[in-house]
């Protein structure tokens, strides 16, 4: 998804990160998303009907 939200239009002018903003960057950059999507998507809610 490309739209931005008000507080990203809202930060993005800024100049300097924040520690948060940096931590969640490295964050991205270590950990491989895709693998744990993998593993999550078999109990993640699929919209089906029952519990």
């Amino acid at each position: 998804m490309n739209q931005l939200t008000f507080s990203d239009m809202e930060y993005s002018n800024r100049r300097k990160k924040t520690r948060r903003e940096e931590f969640l960057d490295a964050m991205d950059e270590i950990i491989s998303w895709s693998y744990w999507v993998e593993m999550i998507r078999p109990f993640y809610f699929a919209n089906r009907i029952g519990r």
